[in-house]
């Protein structure tokens, strides 16, 4: 069954071609969420509810662009509306914070799974401001208009948590040398 198929049949509600379209693209999307959640389990359940989105939308995609595009911006919005509901962004004013250093850190020595896990470890307004600018290239006025916060509130959440990410990474680069 091509794509164009698939997505056909899912407009119809048709349970089976979800279920294909959920296998096709599960791995993709937990991937997304991962990034955007504090742990696995979270990750799973945000990936539950970016299909139930999905599904509940997907008269929404007209075959315009990419779907797994479309997919992944469903399944970010999908976390993102979740945190805003839990008010994760319920920060200091703009005024009272200071612009920080952007903060350079070498990993190319350090694991993959090692730097998911400290990223993961990040409060939540700072991991998701950090996802995000760093790995989905959004802008800080993008990151402003989508989670409802202030660019400086953004630029001052990425400079936190490069700083935080930046000592964890110097700490486990000494326990490494130390061993």
């Amino acid at each position: 069954m091509t794509l164009e198929e698939l997505i056909l049949n899912c407009k119809k509600q048709d349970l089976k071609s979800q279920g294909e379209l959920y296998k096709k693209y599960s791995g993709i999307l937990f991937s997304v969420c991962l990034k955007y959640s504090p742990n696995y389990h979270e990750a799973e359940d945000n990936l539950q509810d970016a299909f139930i989105t999905i599904f509940s939308r997907i008269e929404q995609f007209k075959g315009k662009g990419s779907f797994e595009g479309w997919m992944k911006r469903v399944t970010v919005n999908t976390v993102l509306q979740k945190y805003r509901k839990q008010k994760v962004f319920n920060l200091t004013n703009e005024e009272q914070l200071e612009e920080e250093a952007v903060v350079e850190v070498e990993t190319a020595a350090i694991p993959l799974d090692y730097l998911l896990k400290i990223v993961q470890e990040l409060p939540d307004r700072y991991r998701l401001v950090f996802t995000m600018y760093v790995l989905d290239d959004y802008s800080h006025k993008e990151i402003s208009d989508l989670v409802g916060i202030s660019v400086g509130t953004s630029k001052s959440n990425l400079a936190r948590a490069r700083g935080i990410l930046k000592t964890k990474v110097e700490i486990y680069k000494i326990e490494i040398d130390n061993k």
